[in-house]
């Protein structure tokens, strides 16, 4: 049993080397461009409901992490299709991996968002800006294993991130648009470059 044990360890440690080296096709474009209209629809929608989303905080982000929620629900479905399609008996070990690279940022946008609220109210206008810019790094984190040119997307989030910050730095407010059209521009932007990427050439060895 001892040896069978250390070979099925073996056989998943070389699946996990083999998914660790291979481009990840399971992201696709018309998820992206889902998830883009996502954010603008809950950008219109709190913009017609929010009067003043700085008063109504929870109503704010309760909305977003709602948005943030049926995103990676509708980026999973596709993930799990496509990388059924593409990888075959590598697709879990290939879905682990990518839910892997991108979990960390997660989970900080989470806690970060519960911290503020809890601790440091006065300071929640910080965190559309600091979503974006935990976006960008698990972008950055997720770019050895999908097209190179996503490090475009990556860099977008991180410079609208920090403008953001400036911007709204000199109200201290929050707006639905400098979350939804940063994201709506994010998204679309990778949504392109899934689309028109060109294969194995275009992907980190």
């Amino acid at each position: 049993m001892r040896d069978l044990d250390k070979a099925l360890a073996d056989i998943v440690a070389i699946r996990s080397q083999i998914a660790a080296g291979t481009a990840f096709r399971g992201y696709g474009p018309a998820a992206m461009a889902a998830t883009g209209a996502v954010a603008l629809l809950t950008a219109v929608l709190q913009f017609w409901l929010l009067g003043d989303p700085t008063s109504a905080p929870l109503g704010f982000f309760f909305g977003w992490l709602i948005a943030a929620a049926l995103s990676g629900l509708i980026i999973g479905i596709e993930m799990r299709a496509r990388s059924r399609r593409h990888h075959s008996g590598l697709a879990d070990a290939m879905i682990h991996q990518a839910v892997e690279q991108f979990l960390p940022a997660g989970v900080a946008g989470v806690l970060l968002a519960v911290v503020l609220w809890k601790f440091a109210s006065e300071a929640l206008w910080l965190l559309p800006g600091l979503w974006q810019i935990l976006v960008s790094l698990g972008i950055f984190a997720s770019v050895r294993s999908l097209p190179r040119t996503v490090a475009l997307a990556g860099a977008w989030y991180f410079v609208s991130g920090f403008a953001v910050v400036v911007l709204a730095s000199q109200t201290h407010t929050l707006s639905p648009w400098t979350m939804g059209l940063p994201f709506v521009i994010g998204q679309s932007v990778m949504a392109g470059i899934l689309y028109f990427a060109s294969g194995d050439n275009d992907v980190e060895d």
